[in-house]
């Protein structure tokens, strides 16, 4: 509820993967369902959904180009189901399963901004990989453009 409260009063907050059940219904402002769903091929493509939603336009554009160099895997346990309230931001798949559109899962809440993510920013950032460092600036600065 402390997050939630941050949020409302104009905070960001950014909810890494979570093992099923996932996060609990207090925990955030709409319902989502976690599944096992993953994406383990670090090369994997990588489909912008919501290509004009500020979180990929500040501080960084966000394209393609930054899944490259991606290590491991792109990520784990996503959202299989979620309130219309989020707006699913990528997408993603292994080859031949469908597409996991949950990875990464953004809704206003009043002044600010929550942010369930399934990508595995655990093994990206310390990789030192460049659009996950560019993309991870853009989660935390949202709302903050100044516009």
């Amino acid at each position: 509820p402390e997050l939630l409260a941050y949020a409302k009063q104009g905070g960001v907050v950014v909810v890494q993967y979570n093992t099923t059940p996932g996060p609990k219904p207090n925990e955030l402002p709409h319902p989502l369902k976690v599944s096992r769903d993953r994406v383990t091929d670090e090369n994997a493509e990588v489909r912008i959904l919501a290509p004009n939603h500020p979180l990929l336009s500040f501080p960084n554009k966000i394209t393609a180009r930054d899944f490259a160099g991606w290590v491991q895997e792109r990520g784990l346990y996503f959202p299989e189901q979620w309130d219309a309230a989020w707006t699913p931001i990528l997408s993603s798949n292994d080859p031949g399963e469908p597409p996991r559109d949950g990875g990464l899962l953004v809704t206003q809440v009043e002044k600010g901004w929550f942010i369930y993510t399934g990508y595995s920013w655990f093994r990206e950032l310390p990789a030192g990989v460049p659009g996950a460092y560019r993309l991870f600036a853009n989660m935390i600065s949202l709302g903050h453009s100044g516009k």
